[in-house]
């Protein structure tokens, strides 16, 4: 994150408002740059200390020079307990790599309870805590401080035995059990219904709450055997954009800028292949209205298609008919924002998010946002005020169409001078009001003190 902003941070708390709030809070995620879970993660701490909350972020991974990040523990004991996890799930799922890192056991975890951090807070705040960083023997540890704790969801693993994402999977809704990731290992007492069980017994006791980032996850965990009895409340991912002021998009040098990203752009769920589809189709559109002798609105530029992400198979960005920018990772805020801020369309195709971070991005940053409408995407994009939806349908195909249908009222309102300028005042309104640093912050606040006040 850009210095300016740590600076600013500094001011506000030291010499601004002060700790008006007499709350020190510690928030526990993996890292605090890499991934959707990091980065809105370090915002909500920056959110809350703006606020005059005393919050840090504990980490094992630690990328930003934020003064009010620490590392949960030296690099050897981190990476021994990540070792030791991965070991004991390559055993139980029988060797198969390709769900390895889609379950958690939350067998192994760092001693966090008896960190500096976590003994002074008054409050703690779970984020994304997997891959050996907090056991659930842990998260039981620091319930017994007598704390409140408040369990942030990115994504479906709180509510699930051991996977991150059920998908069509409906076993969570019981007691899981014949996990689907474990194949032949799977049946009625496995790893996973094992592991819910550990769960069931670790949420009856003390002063927890649950927040999920959106409506749709809201209802996923209102609906799961582990969360249903649960307290959850719906709390969106904070963002503040940069200060600088905004620039047009590349169609001011000719050519339409389509945006898409994601941690690892070739995860089956992020849509890869449904993109293609879909610009395909969209292309094939254009040319025809293009081509449309005497229709004047209907000439468009060409296409640019940005990609930014991590890639694990490199033969998963071939088939692409446009000329084609690939960022790669984005690392820093500054690189985020440059990024969205040359771009014109900034389009998810994902079969579900459980927010949908790029799309808050994109509206904070101008760019007119296009997804889906299953998941936490209804709860950022208002269909033809601040965005655009496309019904999402079992049929790939068809799911194609109605996403390259989409594409294409974007670019026609980003054609339409008049038309982009009340969407984007719409967008940065909608922004303002539901995702803000001070609504968001203020949300958390008063979680907290709730959580505090309420019985062991």
């Amino acid at each position: 994150m850009p210095k300016l902003n740590y600076c600013l941070i500094f001011v506000a708390h030291e010499y601004g408002q002060g700790l008006k709030h007499g709350m020190k809070v510690v928030i526990i995620n993996k890292s605090d740059s890499t991934g959707g879970a990091a980065v809105v993660s370090r915002r909500l701490m920056e959110a809350l200390r703006l606020k005059g909350v005393d919050a840090s972020m504990l980490v094992v991974e630690k990328f930003s020079p934020s003064p009010w990040v620490s590392l949960a523990a030296g690099r050897l004991a981190i990476k021994r307990r990540f070792f030791l996890e991965r070991l004991k799930i390559f055993i139980a799922n029988g060797f198969n790599r390709s769900t390895l890192f889609q379950i958690d056991t939350g067998e192994v975890g760092l001693p966090l309870w008896r960190h500096p951090e976590v003994k002074a807070a008054d409050a703690i705040l779970l984020s994304w805590v997997n891959q050996g960083m907090l056991s659930l023997r842990g998260i039981g540890k620091l319930k017994r401080l007598g704390k409140p704790i408040i369990w942030t969801m990115h994504d479906m693993w709180p509510m699930t035995g051991i996977c991150h994402h059920a998908a069509t999977c409906r076993r969570f809704l019981d007691q899981c059990g014949d996990c689907p990731l474990l194949g032949r290992r799977g049946g009625p007492g496995d790893l996973s219904h094992k592991i819910w069980e550990r769960k069931q017994g670790l949420y009856k006791r003390g002063r927890m709450a649950f927040v999920a980032v959106s409506r749709w996850l809201r209802d996923r965990a209102r609906l799961s055997g582990l969360l249903k009895e649960s307290r959850i409340e719906v709390i969106p991912n904070p963002f503040m954009p940069l200060p600088e002021p905004s620039v047009p998009g590349s169609h001011s040098s000719g050519k339409i800028r389509i945006l898409f990203g994601a941690a690892r752009l070739d995860d089956p769920v992020k849509g890869l292949d449904i993109l293609k589809k879909a610009l395909a189709l969209l292309t094939h559109r254009l040319d025809g209205e293009n081509k449309q002798e005497g229709n004047s609105n209907s000439i468009f530029p060409p296409i640019e298609v940005a990609l930014f992400g991590n890639v694990k198979e490199a033969g998963s960005l071939a088939g692409f008919q446009h000329l084609m920018v690939v960022f790669g990772t984005l690392k820093g805020d500054e690189a985020v924002a440059r990024a969205y801020r040359e771009a014109d369309i900034l389009v998810s195709a994902s079969s579900y998010e459980t927010f949908g971070c790029t799309l808050q991005e994109a509206q904070a940053y101008g760019v007119v946002p296009v997804s889906f409408n299953q998941g936490g995407q209804v709860d950022i994009i208002e269909d033809g005020v601040t965005g655009f939806l496309a019904e999402w349908v079992e049929d790939e195909d068809q799911r194609a169409r109605n996403l390259a249908e989409a594409m294409l009222k974007a670019i026609k309102l980003v054609a339409d001078t008049e038309s982009l300028k009340k969407m984007k005042e719409e967008m940065a309104r909608s922004v303002a009001e539901k995702f803000s640093y001070s609504v968001v912050a203020d949300a958390y606040i008063d979680l907290i003190e709730s959580v505090s006040n309420a019985p062991s």
